[in-house]
């Protein structure tokens, strides 16, 4: 029974417990919790760059290699056409993602204490096990994706190159150790070699920026046509990632913005400029890959190009600059190493906020890396390269799955005055979250539907 509203210490009402099952425990990532200094002082432009880095953490699993698949494919087949689905799964994203910044600050709970303080036992077990399976589907995706960006610049083959991704579990780790600012230095550094990389080949493709620019606009060819719908519908299947809402609502908490009210508000003012910013520019590489494919492959005849090494081979002869495929695969190896770095703390944040328990972040990262590499290796090396298509494609279904069980408790979480206070989402945000919810429950209830059936 609800309790009567009463004045926190903050200067915010809420209800008594918060609205929650139990007290808040300790933090995830404790040791990194509140370690960012917010300067007191500073003013506008400079109290904003305390805030910048998480959003680019997060933007890096909205151009993970299952993304390139569906991007490859989508512009292969159909143009420029379904760059207007990229854009609505990019506002999609920018709206879950302000909810989990949202929820972290009203609440000082990352989504899984959140989950594990308003659920019975449980049901938090199941959503800590499903989260979990989320978590290893994603590095099977990085595994894929690294081992092939290897194989492409230094011809490493994919088996070895899919044991070799072992290796950058350590990279990320001294980096984490020597603080949480140099792991989202190196994040930033990687998206703009990418960003570059991508600029390049672009100049190079020089696309009709006409139908560019009218491929952003939605057509009804898009419901009609089954090839395009199936395609559009994996483009938002696979763009909003599970971990990626644990992961944001983790590491917003980095910053030491304060217990006041008005603190509360500014990080949540700045916590959602930076992940939108950052998501932006996600939109940015994720058509830049949709309108090279549309340039290069579509234009050409070339309609049925959906794998990264054909992809690669095709660039060279089609763009007549030995370069491009270089580029290509520069840009996929760094999305490969920057996802690895997100999923590494996901993970911890996971595993510590569901069930309170706590491994070194190496033993935790080797686990589940070992766990993704086995599956990858024996699919390379039964199948080779068709075969690590077709897996990185079922990781992407069973994201799909595990999707719903975290969005709807985020939008649930955030509409909820008794758990937030006065930092509730209004009303129309709640309103739009849920359309959200259930478009994505939809959609991914249809992509399983059809991996199995169709």
């Amino acid at each position: 029974m609800l309790q009567r509203p009463q004045e926190s210490a903050a200067g915010e009402t809420g209800w008594q417990q918060g609205g929650w099952r139990g007290p808040r425990g300790e933090a995830s990532l404790s040791d990194v919790h509140g370690s960012i200094a917010v300067a007191r002082q500073a003013k506008g432009w400079k109290r904003l760059a305390a805030f910048i880095g998480p959003g680019y953490l997060v933007a890096v699993g909205y151009m993970d290699p299952g993304n390139w698949a569906t991007s490859l494919a989508g512009g292969s087949r159909y143009g420029y056409a379904l760059l207007s689905i990229a854009l609505l799964s990019n506002f999609m994203a920018i709206l879950l993602q302000s909810l989990c910044a949202r929820l972290a600050i009203a609440s000082g709970r990352d989504l899984a204490q959140a989950c594990r303080d308003a659920y019975p036992k449980p049901v938090a077990i199941l959503l800590w096990l499903l989260a979990e399976i989320a978590i290893i589907a994603t590095d099977i995706a990085e595994v894929i994706g690294t081992a092939i960006g290897l194989q492409l610049l230094f011809g490493i083959p994919l088996e070895i190159g899919v044991i070799v991704t072992a290796l950058d579990v350590f990279l990320i780790l001294a980096l984490q150790k020597l603080g949480f600012r140099w792991v989202e230095a190196f994040v930033i550094a990687l998206l703009a070699v990418i960003g570059l990389c991508f600029g390049i080949q672009i100049v190079l493709a020089d696309p009709d920026w006409g139908a560019v620019l009218h491929g952003f606009v939605p057509t009804t060819r898009i419901a009609t046509d089954p090839g395009m719908l199936y395609l559009a519908l994996g483009i938002l299947g696979a763009t909003v990632m599970p971990h990626n809402l644990y992961l944001h609502s983790g590491i917003v908490q980095t910053r030491a913005y304060g217990e006041s009210l008005p603190e509360k508000r500014e990080a949540l003012r700045f916590a959602t400029i930076d992940s939108t910013v950052a998501l932006l520019l996600a939109l940015l590489v994720n058509a830049s890959i949709l309108i090279l494919a549309a340039s290069a492959f579509h234009s050409t005849g070339r309609t049925g190009v959906a794998e990264l090494g054909e992809a690669h081979s095709l660039l060279a002869p089609l763009l007549g600059a030995a370069i491009a495929p270089t580029l290509f695969a520069v840009a996929l190896l760094c999305c490969g190493l920057n996802s690895t770095a997100t999923a590494t703390l996901a993970g911890q944040i996971v595993m510590e906020g569901f069930i309170r328990f706590k491994l070194k972040p190496w033993v935790r990262r080797l686990v589940t890396r070992t766990i993704a590499i086995l599956p990858a290796a024996f699919v390379t090396i039964l199948y080779g390269e068709q075969g690590t298509a077709e897996l990185l494609i079922l990781s992407q279904v069973v994201l799909s799955l595990q999707l719903s069980f975290a969005v709807f408790p985020l939008v649930m979480f955030t509409a909820s005055r008794a758990k937030m206070g006065a930092l509730v989402a209004p009303r129309w945000v709640t309103a739009l979250a849920w359309a959200t919810a259930f478009l994505i429950a939809g959609l991914n209830v249809k992509l399983v539907y059809d991996f199995f059936l169709g």
